[in-house]
C-alpha cells in the first residue's frame, strides 16, 4: 500500500475501533448496571422473606408456648436482638463491614426480642463475578471487532487499491503518450531550424504529433472536466467522418494505411463534439492497432456505421472489457484505456447499441447501430 491507501486504511480502522469501543462500553455499562439492580433487589427481597420468616417462627413460638427452633438459612447468617440488649439498632437495609444487612423490627418484642438481623456477603461475591464476567466478555468483544475491522479495512481498501494501481498505471501511460509527441514536436522543431528552410515531412511529423496532443487532452478533458453543457442539434454524421478521416490523414498517410468508404447523408440529433469524439477514438484505434499496407472500411447509412480494419485483433475473452476505464485491449500499441470507455459512454448517452466483433491477426469491427424514429435499433444487412 502506498501512504495514501495506508492513511486511509488505519483512519477507517481507529474510526471503526473508536466507535464500536464506545458502543461495547456503553453496552457493558448498561448490561452491569442492570444486573446490578437486578442482583440488588434480589438479596434484599432475600434477606427480608428470611427476616419475617424468623420473625414468623418467634411470634408463632410464643403464641403457642413452643420452643424456638430456628433453621440454618444457606448463605446467610442472622442473629436476634433481645430487647433489653444495649446498642444502636434501627429498621433498615445497609452494607456494613463487607456485608449486605437487614434490620428488622417485625418480631415486636415476642419472646423478648426486639430486633432480627439478617446479613449476607453473597451480593458483593455475586457481583465481584459479574464485573469479572462483564469485562471478559467486553474484552472478547473489542478483540473480535479488532479482527473484523481489519478484515473488514482490507476488504474496502482492495476495490481502492485496484483503483489506485490503475491511476497509477493510467499516469504512466499517460506520461508515455505524451512524451511520444512532445519528443516527436522537439526533434521536428529542431530539425526545422538547422534546415531553416520548407520541409514538407517536417511539418508532417508536426502536424501529426500536435493532433496526437490534442487527441489526448480531448479525451482528458471528457473524463475529469466539467465541461460547459452544449446543446444537441441536428448533424450531418457523414460531414463528421469526412472532417475525422481528413485529420487523421497524415498518420495513416505515415503508416500508409488506406481508408475506404461507403458513406451516406445521415441527420442524427447529437452534439457536435460528441460525434467528433465518438468517431475520432474508434478511427484512432482502428489506426493504432493496423499494421502497415492495410485497409481501414467504413460505411455509414441512416441507420448503420461500421469501422473495420485488418489490426491485430482482440481476444474473444477481453471483449468484455474493453469499454471499462483504463482496459487496454492490446499491449502491442500505445494508449491509456480511456478511448473505448468513451466511445460506450456516448453512445449510452444517446441510444447508440454498440457490437464488436474481432479475431487475432485478422482485425475488428465495431458496429454502431442508431436508433430509427420508432426508437427501435435496425440492423443492416451486408
Amino acid at each position: 500500500m502506498n501512504e495514501l491507501e495506508k492513511k486511509s486504511f488505519y483512519s477507517f480502522v481507529i474510526l471503526y475501533l473508536v466507535s464500536s469501543f464506545i458502543f461495547v462500553l456503553l453496552s457493558g455499562y448498561w448490561y452491569y448496571s442492570a444486573q446490578k439492580t437486578a442482583l440488588e433487589s434480589t438479596t434484599y427481597y432475600k434477606l427480608n422473606h428470611i427476616a419475617d420468616k424468623l420473625s414468623g417462627l418467634i411470634i408463632n413460638a410464643q403464641m403457642k408456648g413452643k420452643t424456638l427452633n430456628l433453621p440454618n438459612e444457606e448463605a446467610v447468617e442472622y442473629k436476634l436482638i433481645p430487647s433489653n440488649q444495649r446498642g444502636t439498632y434501627k429498621s433498615g437495609y445497609f452494607v456494613k463491614d463487607g456485608y449486605k444487612v437487614l434490620v428488622s423490627d417485625a418480631p415486636q418484642e415476642h419472646l423478648n426480642i426486639k430486633y432480627v438481623v439478617v446479613k449476607t456477603d453473597a451480593y458483593f461475591k455475586k457481583l465481584s463475578k459479574l464485573q469479572k464476567h462483564v469485562l471478559l466478555v467486553m474484552g472478547i468483544s473489542f478483540l473480535l471487532i479488532v479482527i473484523i475491522s481489519v478484515i473488514l479495512a482490507k476488504l474496502f481498501m482492495k476495490p481502492v487499491h485496484q483503483r489506485m494501481e490503475k491511476i497509477e498505471s493510467f499516469i504512466q501511460d499517460v506520461s508515455h503518450e505524451l512524451n511520444t509527441p512532445i519528443t516527436a514536436l522537439k526533434m521536428s522543431a529542431s530539425r526545422g531550424i538547422k534546415k531553416a528552410v520548407y520541409d514538407k515531412k517536417i511539418l508532417t511529423n508536426i502536424s501529426i504529433s500536435t493532433k496526437q496532443l490534442e487527441s489526448i487532452y480531448k479525451s482528458l478533458t471528457f473524463l475529469n472536466f466539467k465541461q460547459k453543457q452544449q446543446e444537441a442539434e441536428d448533424i450531418n454524421l457523414k460531414n463528421i467522418l469526412i472532417q475525422i478521416i481528413a485529420y487523421y490523414g497524415e498518420l495513416t498517410e505515415a503508416k500508409h494505411i488506406s481508408i475506404q468508404t461507403e458513406l451516406e447523408d445521415v441527420d442524427f440529433h447529437i452534439v457536435p463534439s460528441r460525434a467528433e469524439l465518438l468517431f475520432s477514438n474508434l478511427l484512432s484505434n482502428a489506426i493504432k492497432y493496423s499494421m502497415p499496407e492495410t485497409t481501414i472500411t467504413i460505411k455509414l447509412n441512416k441507420n448503420f456505421c461500421s469501422i473495420e480494419d485488418e489490426g491485430v485483433g482482440i481476444e474473444q475473452k477481453k471483449l468484455d472489457e474493453i469499454f471499462k476505464l483504463y482496459q487496454r485491449e492490446s499491449d502491442i500499441a500505445g494508449g491509456f484505456g480511456v478511448g473505448l470507455s468513451i466511445v460506450k459512454q456516448i453512445c449510452d448517452e444517446y441510444g447508440i447499441k454498440i457490437i464488436v466483433d474481432s479475431k487475432l491477426e485478422k482485425g475488428t469491427k465495431f458496429s454502431l447501430f442508431l436508433k430509427d424514429k420508432s426508437d427501435k435499433f435496425q440492423k443492416v444487412l451486408e
